[in-house]
């Protein structure tokens, strides 16, 4: 048996971690933009519109897809990585390179930083949360 190893279910809050850590952290770029001087009302409910787009559109499907892939394999062990399959972790060093890059080369303004980044990491970390919610009731389901 190999130490990278987990139980199938494990992944889920592998998953969940990873999640809420990258969700966790764009959300407090975007609110520390906010503090820039870019808070407004409008501002705001354009951060939840760019969340709930994430969210519905992406994360809530993604984190079903992965859920169903991982409860739905006959190993019971499996790698730690496997929470993700290849496509997502391309998907997500793309996203990562494009974010650091927009930010670094001060290719966009505050204030979209604030907006896009508070949108997109309040719906990250809902998926994270989503995931930690799946393990418990698939835990609980055997």
């Amino acid at each position: 048996m190999s130490i990278l190893k987990v139980k199938k279910l494990n992944l889920l809050v592998i998953a969940a971690i990873v999640w809420i850590a990258a969700g966790v952290n764009i959300l407090r770029i975007g609110v520390e933009s906010y503090a820039d001087g870019c808070l407004s009302v409008l501002n705001v409910a354009l951060s939840v519109v760019v969340g709930a787009v994430f969210w519905f559109f992406v994360f809530s499907k993604l984190t079903r897809k992965h859920t169903n892939r991982i409860v739905g394999s006959k190993e019971r062990r499996q790698y730690f990585w496997k929470f993700f399959d290849a496509r997502s972790f391309v998907i997500m060093a793309i996203m990562m390179t494009g974010g650091i890059l927009i930010r670094s080369l001060g290719l966009a303004p505050t204030v979209f930083i604030a907006v896009f980044y508070t949108g997109l990491g309040t719906a990250l970390s809902l998926a994270g949360l989503l995931f930690g919610r799946n393990r418990i009731v698939h835990a609980a389901a055997r």
